[in-house]
């Protein structure tokens, strides 16, 4: 085989399979932040490291929006746009980051990854309720499977206890994150249409940064950021892997995903996210992995992926009937 074939056959390699590639990367790294986040709660101040964490992830992204000829189109953004983009940082990066941070120093890693399973479901059951989007069967049962699973993870196996009102600071910090994501996400589908993801993520990174700045100095005090600076080698290290890695890259990745496979096919590989949460944590932090979490667990990541499953077929419909539409 000629050098030429090599050339050909590497190139081939990287278009089929490249994207699938960097989907599992981005599923390994948004899976390590769990634990990543664990150890950062665990040695600086929160609202202080997550403004730390986004700082150092928009010092990435503007360079690359503005490399990416991004820069431009901002200047003809409506103040609609500008005022969207405010409540997506606000609640998406600002809100998010901090309960992420803030749960972390009560909950474990594993289990707090598998509770943000509940994003798709309450993202869905209130896309149908907002925006008249449509279920099917196999849908519905992923998402009762998939709430079920993240009951049983938050309960400890004990569902009945929450009716006695025995959830968890730690447990409700989370839950705060999973509220915060799906506004979020409803946010962006209403008044961020036509805004491509890079400057979505680059803008509302920066703002929410900019927020918990804020946030930090008035709650935690200049010592807050002090102390955050002023973190061990091991916090540093998490948080560096926060804000480029789980950030970043992840982000780069999942966006190459979505472009050569369609949204569809990358956000399946979001199911893995949790597993790989739990099995780092255990690992890296030694933590332990009990009954609740198998069975909870289990269903959670079962749910996820039949509610990813059900979207293919009327995703694929669409694309038929718009293409018909096209050649017609």
């Amino acid at each position: 085989m000629n050098r030429y074939e090599h050339i050909v056959r590497a190139m081939n390699f990287q278009r089929f399979f490249g994207p699938h590639l960097r989907l599992v990367g981005m599923a390994l790294l948004w899976g390590a932040s769990w634990p990543a986040g664990r150890v950062v709660a665990q040695n600086m101040p929160p609202l202080a490291a997550a403004s730390l964490r986004f700082l150092l992830a928009a010092a990435v992204l503007l360079p690359w929006l503005y490399w990416a000829g991004g820069m431009a189109g901002l200047r003809h953004w409506s103040a609609k746009r500008w005022l969207g983009m405010a409540a997506a940082g606000a609640t998406g990066v600002f809100g998010y980051a901090a309960f992420f941070l803030m749960g972390l120093q009560h909950v474990p890693a594993g289990k707090a990854a598998l509770v943000i399973t509940l994003n798709p479901v309450l993202t869905l059951a209130l896309a149908v309720w907002l925006f008249g989007e449509r279920l099917n069967r196999t849908i519905a049962l992923g998402m009762a499977l998939a709430a079920c699973g993240a009951v049983v993870v938050i309960s400890h196996g004990q569902p009945l206890a929450l009716l006695q009102g025995s959830v968890g600071a730690g447990e409700l910090l989370i839950l705060g994150c999973v509220v915060c994501w799906v506004t979020y996400t409803l946010i962006g589908r209403w008044l961020l249409t036509g805004v491509d993801a890079l400057s979505a993520t680059a803008v509302t990174s920066t703002m929410g940064a900019a927020m918990l700045l804020v946030a930090s100095l008035v709650v935690e005090g200049p010592a807050g950021l002090q102390a955050a600076v002023l973190g061990n080698a091991t916090a540093w290290g998490a948080l560096a892997f926060l804000a480029f890695g789980a950030t970043a890259l992840a982000y780069a990745w999942y966006f190459d995903g979505v472009k050569a496979l369609g949204a569809g096919a990358a956000s399946g590989y979001i199911t893995l996210v949790p597993v790989i949460g739990v099995a780092l944590s255990a690992l890296w932090l030694g933590e332990s992995i009990d009954a609740s979490i198998v069975l909870g667990g289990g269903m959670a990541v079962a749910g996820t992926a039949l509610m990813n499953w059900g979207r293919r077929p009327a995703a694929a419909v669409h694309v038929v009937a718009k293409r018909t539409a096209v050649q017609s």
